[in-house]
């Protein structure tokens, strides 16, 4: 038996509440089990109402496997466990005093949970045959509404996850939504391989000289290329030329520096997505809308979007790959499904937090806009595929990326719409 299964049958009534006594053999009647404490030192539910042979408690509620585990806790020492009022235990195997000596009303939960409850959760949590994840086999006896919902619910969690960094940025930007919208999509535009890379790009240029720099497409691409460290080969083309000339200006005009610029890397990626084209169509996007976050802001339809974000190189990439070698001629321009990427990634949780900075609920916005991108393919959802878990769009893979990380992975069912749903038996 686990704390984490004791704390979730108490928060959810999971009991008989008609017949509660105390160890002691006293009347126990429950009013509210209190607030579930989930991030804090102290007891695990504040604010209870109980009534105890007849008198009102309002206060705290501690719980453990044994009653023992109180001291075993050194939870005598702590204050913080002064004004509980109820210890509610599985088995309690002896007396737990107040510093004045009194007896903490006890509740031994064995004797008020039914048996087929503790059955499920033996098949759930005590099976000892590996498993993709715990509840695969009872998956398909969740209905599409309880999944539907549950999803939502993960999708707006891991928007919220998401808010952290972007409030971060946004502190280090000094409040600027512009330069934090550039520090993320340069993030995004580097993917997994060069992400890194092109955000200490990004940071190692203040959003002011990209301002001033984006009426002129070459000036942009010489300032990024520059800093990203490509100008310093020895090969010259005219086009190589041009920019060094012109990134020579603008590092002595605006005391550039690039020491802090991690490597980019080429090995293992596909030509299209070599960090030499992404940056050209970086500095192309920027050019073509030097207002990038208020065309974000206020753009709601998805094919404006990809209009929006569906620029190309400059001339000289459409037969390069590198500033060394030619290549066969080809538009190289952003595709669709790079744009679901930076939807996904960027956009929306940008979207999320500045709505919500405006003191606006931002949610059935963003649900709508993520529920019209196509879903990501991985592992991840093979699996739920697998299992038979529909997954049409991209709230559906966002929900269960988020659904196997944050929950699956780490045994947190007693946490989750499905696991909740399996235990109940409803």
């Amino acid at each position: 038996m686990t704390e984490d299964f004791l704390q979730y049958l108490w928060k959810h009534k999971k009991f008989d509440i008609t017949r509660l006594k105390t160890t002691r053999q006293e009347d126990l009647k429950l009013q509210d089990v209190g607030i579930h404490n989930t991030d804090n030192p102290g007891p695990d539910f504040f604010n209870a109402l109980l009534i105890i042979h007849g008198q009102k408690w309002a206060g705290n509620v501690e719980i453990h496997n044994k009653s023992s585990d109180w001291y075993a806790h050194n939870h005598e020492n702590d204050s913080a466990y002064d004004n509980v009022i109820l210890h509610v235990v599985w088995e309690d195997n002896m007396d737990i005093f107040r510093k004045d000596n009194s007896v903490i009303p006890t509740l031994q939960l064995k004797d008020y949970i039914a048996q087929d409850l503790l059955i499920r959760y033996e098949k759930m949590f005590q099976e000892n045959t590996q498993k993709w994840i715990k509840c695969e086999k009872q998956l398909p006896e969740i209905s599409s509404f309880i999944l539907l919902n549950w999803q939502e619910r993960l999708y707006l969690e891991r928007l919220e996850q998401k808010s952290i960094f972007i409030l971060k940025l946004l502190k280090d930007s000094a409040n600027d939504w512009e330069a934090t919208l550039f520090k993320l999509l340069s993030k995004n535009f580097g993917l997994k391989v060069n992400g890194d890379a092109f955000f200490s790009l990004a940071n190692s240029i203040n959003f002011s000289i990209i301002r001033k720099c984006s009426n002129n497409q070459v000036e942009l691409e010489a300032l990024l290329f520059g800093q990203a460290g490509f100008l310093e080969n020895d090969i010259e083309t005219l086009y190589s030329s041009e920019l060094k000339k012109e990134y020579h200006f603008l590092k002595n005009k605006f005391q550039l520096y690039n020491d802090g610029v991690l490597p980019f890397h080429f090995f293992r990626l596909r030509p299209s997505n070599f960090p030499t084209i992404r940056l050209s169509q970086f500095a192309m996007l920027y050019f073509k809308t030097p207002q990038l976050f208020d065309e974000v802001i206020k753009t709601k339809d998805i094919n404006r979007f990809y209009k929006l974000f569906g620029v190309h190189t400059s001339s000289f990439w459409e037969n390069h790959y590198t500033f060394e070698k030619e290549s066969k001629t080809r538009k190289k321009r952003i595709t669709k499904g790079f744009v679901d990427l930076l939807l996904i990634n960027t956009i929306i949780p940008l979207k999320f937090m500045y709505t919500r900075s405006l003191g606006k609920d931002p949610e059935e916005e963003m649900l709508e806009l993520i529920s019209q991108l196509s879903y990501e393919k991985n592992g991840i959802i093979d699996n739920f595929k697998k299992l038979k878990v529909p997954v049409e769009n991209a709230m559906h893979s966002q929900a269960l990326i988020q659904l196997k990380n944050k929950y699956c992975d780490k045994k947190a069912c007693l946490k989750c719409a499905i696991g909740n749903k399996l235990l109940s038996g409803d």
